[in-house]
C-alpha cells in the first residue's frame, strides 16, 4: 500500500465518487443490499432502534454478521474485491454467487434464495423494495442489472474510510451510541448518539419512526446521493431539533445548514471535503461541530459525556 493511503497520514485519500458516473450501478447494488437486509431483518432478534437490520463495512465489502438460524448461524458477505456473494454457516457449509454486470435484481434474488435453500435455510421475505425509487417486486425486476465492479469497489473504499472516521468519533462519547452501520433502505452509513432522554411519540409517525426516534438523538451519516440530492455528502441532524440550531457554527467552512423535512440539517459535500488538505481531520471537525451545536442547545451534559484522553484520567 502506498504511504498516501495509510490512515493518519496527511495524504489520506478519499476517492472521487461523482453520482452521475455510477448511478445505474448504485441503483442495482442498492436493491441487492435491500434483499440481503431483508433476510437479516427476517431472522435477527429485535434490537432497539432497528439495529438488528443493518449491514456492516468489512475488510472486503459489506456483511450481515452472524444471523441465528435453528441451532447454528450463517453470514452473508458481499465481497467487493473479488465481486462475489458468500453465504457461510457455522456448520462449515457455504454457497457463492458471482456479482457481475448483467446480473439483474430478479436473478440475484432467485440465486440468493436458492443458495439459502441449498444450505437448509428456509425463509420468506417481503420481496419488494422498501422506500426506494423502484417499486417492482424483486422477482420481477429485470431492469436493474448494471454492475460495474470498479465502481462498486470505489464506493466500498469510500465506506472503509468513512467507517474508520465514524468509529474514531464514536469513541469520544460515553453515552449510548449505535454501532457504525449501514441502513439499506437509503444507503446511509450512520452513527447515532443518544442523550438517554425519551421524547413524546408522534401519533402520525410510522412504526419505523416510532422506534428509531423514541429518544433524543444526534445522528451523523454519509450517503452517496440520490434523485433529490445529486452529490455524495455527510450530514448531521438533532432530533428533536432545538430552536436556533441553524445559527450554530459549523466546521469546515464548506459545511452549511439546509432545511430537511422542516428541520435544520448540517451538510458537507463529499467532493468538496476530499479536496481539502487534510480531509480526515476536516471530517472529524465537521462531526464534532455538529455534535456541539445540537448537544449544547438541547441541554446534553457535555462534560459528563466526553471521553478524555487516557493521560488525563
Amino acid at each position: 500500500m502506498d504511504a498516501t493511503n495509510i490512515p493518519g497520514k496527511e495524504g489520506y485519500v478519499f476517492p472521487p465518487l461523482p453520482l452521475e458516473e455510477w448511478e445505474h450501478t448504485k441503483e442495482t447494488l442498492h436493491l441487492y443490499l435491500q434483499i440481503i437486509g431483508k433476510i437479516r431483518l427476517q431472522l435477527m432478534p429485535r434490537r432497539n432502534h432497528w439495529w438488528n437490520v443493518t449491514l456492516y463495512v468489512t475488510s472486503r465489502g459489506l456483511g450481515t454478521g452472524p444471523i441465528p438460524y435453528k441451532f447454528y448461524t450463517f453470514e452473508v458477505d458481499l465481497d467487493f474485491i473479488e465481486h462475489q456473494l458468500h453465504i457461510r454457516t457455522s456448520t462449515g457449509a457455504s454457497e457463492t454467487i458471482a456479482l457481475q454486470d448483467g446480473l439483474s435484481v430478479a436473478a440475484f434474488y432467485a440465486q440468493a434464495m436458492k443458495a439459502l435453500e441449498v444450505l437448509g435455510i428456509h425463509l420468506e421475505i417481503l420481496a419488494r423494495p422498501y422506500d426506494n425509487i423502484s417499486t417492482t417486486p424483486f422477482a420481477q425486476d429485470h431492469l436493474h442489472a448494471t454492475y460495474h465492479p470498479e465502481q462498486v469497489n470505489r464506493y466500498w473504499r469510500v465506506l472503509v474510510l468513512v467507517d474508520q472516521v465514524l468509529k474514531e468519533f464514536s469513541g469520544r462519547f460515553y453515552g449510548k451510541s449505535c454501532p457504525v452501520h449501514l441502513y439499506w433502505h437509503h444507503l446511509d452509513l450512520t452513527l447515532t448518539r443518544f442523550s438517554g432522554k425519551r421524547v413524546p411519540t408522534q401519533p402520525e409517525a410510522s412504526t419505523v419512526e416510532k422506534d428509531a426516534y423514541s429518544h433524543e438523538v444526534i445522528s451523523f451519516g454519509f450517503w452517496p446521493g440520490d434523485k433529490e440530492v445529486r452529490f455524495p455528502a455527510f450530514y448531521s441532524y438533532t432530533f428533536p431539533s432545538p430552536e436556533g440550531l441553524e445559527k450554530e457554527p459549523l466546521q469546515p467552512a464548506q459545511a452549511a445548514w439546509v432545511e430537511a423535512n422542516g428541520s435544520p440539517m448540517a451538510v458537507l459535500n463529499y467532493e468538496e471535503l476530499r479536496t481539502l488538505d487534510n480531509p480526515r481531520q476536516a471530517l472529524l471537525a465537521f462531526l464534532e461541530s455538529c455534535y456541539q451545536a445540537g448537544a449544547k442547545l438541547a441541554g446534553w451534559p457535555l462534560e459528563e459525556l466526553q471521553v478524555k484522553p487516557l493521560e488525563q484520567l
